[in-house]
């Protein structure tokens, strides 16, 4: 299904690296994500340890404390076309935390959020509730194409 996705993926690990997923995971998370949107991009995901996502979150989103994943488009001129399409900086604690919280197979919480976090940089949102049921959907969606159930189920 992603094989028509080119992606140059730059994994940043500056936070605990054990029992993180592999590369090969996120590069997948991130082609599927980009499936059908974009057939080549130049990513970064950053994996930060709940101090640093404070720090970015309180900087780039005046918010206290740690986040899932944040998302940082490039900002390009128009007329520069380059496939670039920007950084995530997803929060290690944070994701097994949730995980374990919400009763999800880590490496599935793991996906989704590489998922979320590329749809940001590609221009979905979810701050009014119609972009949040587009944005949900294409999520299920595409975390259905690797076999992974829908992450919105709530919790019996």
């Amino acid at each position: 299904m992603t094989a028509a996705v080119e992606l140059e993926l730059d994994l940043q690990i500056a936070c605990d690296a054990a029992n993180l997923p592999t590369e090969e995971h996120f590069a997948l998370w991130a082609k599927t994500a980009l499936q059908g949107l974009r057939d080549e991009a130049e990513l970064s995901i950053r994996l930060v340890d709940e101090a640093e996502s404070s720090e970015l979150n309180m900087q780039y989103r005046q918010k206290s404390g740690p986040t899932n994943v944040l998302s940082f488009p490039a900002d390009l001129p128009p007329e520069l076309e380059l496939p670039l399409l920007g950084d995530l900086a997803i929060c290690k604690q944070v994701v097994e935390r949730e995980a374990n919280e919400q009763h999800k197979a880590c490496l599935d919480h793991w996906a989704h959020m590489v998922i979320h976090g590329t749809l940001h940089l590609l221009g979905y949102d979810h701050i009014d509730d119609d972009e949040a049921e587009e944005m949900e959907a294409l999520e299920i969606a595409l975390l259905k194409t690797l076999e992974i159930s829908n992450p919105y189920t709530p919790i019996l």
